[in-house]
């Protein structure tokens, strides 16, 4: 696994477009989510894709795709069975082929963190450039008791998986092309190796939160999530994420929350 360091940005481009791919849903007790919440919310489970003239990007896979076929394919006789609400179409060989590509057009991967709701389609891009956040394998390997649920290890330690193209993003930003137009944000707490990212667009700034925040109030309150691995370090980077959407003066589109759809659209809308 190669590790990067910080890349000079001289010249600042942008990406071209931006894409929310359609994903299943989850209907789950938002006290999981944001600590001192409560009552159920209906969760988007999705993927990006950001399309930029040296690269197809992806960030996250969403659910190993059986789960569109039916959540108990995944999970058995678990709870998550019948909080999940999926569609083949929301495979993402699917989802990507209505934008016109294949799985095989995507050059870049990045993995925000390895739970299975963001993890589970690694496998399918063996030719592409994977990037992950410090720790993150490791953590995978030993997830903290609140979390343990969230990690199924054939997701990224199947011997195929492991043997892909892996960088690890060892500092607290990286420019992806060295141009400043897609940077990778390191900021711990829900995982060791918890990445965002910041696109630019010709149009605005957009950052995508993963799983820094689960939902809008946990950045309102500066609270972390139950699940976190480390809630100190996890409400420091919320701080940090707050900062980063003020200082470049960016669209914060936080994945699990329903809520943000309404602004950027609905899905496979084109933010350019």
């Amino acid at each position: 696994m190669t590790t990067v360091s910080p890349t000079p940005t001289s010249v600042k481009t942008t990406a071209k477009t931006l894409y929310g791919l359609d994903s299943p849903t989850m209907t789950i007790d938002s006290a999981h989510m944001v600590n001192g919440m409560s009552g159920e919310v209906k969760i988007p489970l999705p993927a990006y894709l950001i399309e930029h003239e040296q690269g197809l990007v992806l960030f996250d896979t969403g659910f190993h795709p059986k789960v569109c076929d039916g959540p108990a394919n995944l999970f058995g006789d678990r709870p998550e069975t019948d909080m999940i609400e999926s569609r083949p179409e929301h495979k993402l060989e699917h989802q990507l082929a209505k934008l016109g590509y294949s799985l095989s057009d995507v050059t870049h991967m990045v993995v925000s963190h390895i739970h299975c709701d963001h993890a589970g389609g690694l496998y399918l891009f063996p030719q592409a450039k994977f990037f992950v956040g410090p720790g993150e394998i490791e953590y995978g390997q030993n997830p903290n008791p609140e979390s343990q649920h969230l990690v199924m290890d054939e997701d990224f330690l199947s011997e195929d998986v492991a043997g892909f193209d892996w960088t690890t993003v060892d500092t607290p930003r990286h420019d992806l092309f060295g141009d400043g137009a897609i940077e990778l944000l390191h900021l711990p707490g829900h995982t060791p190796g918890q990445l965002a990212m910041l696109i630019r667009l010709p149009s605005r700034n957009v950052i995508l939160s993963a799983d820094v925040v689960h939902l809008r109030e946990a950045l309102t309150n500066r609270v972390a999530a139950p699940t976190d691995w480390d809630q100190e370090i996890a409400v420091r980077s919320i701080d940090r994420l707050a900062e980063i959407v003020a200082e470049e003066n960016a669209h914060l589109w936080i994945a699990h929350d329903y809520r943000d759809w309404a602004e950027f659209g609905d899905p496979l809308t084109p933010l350019r």
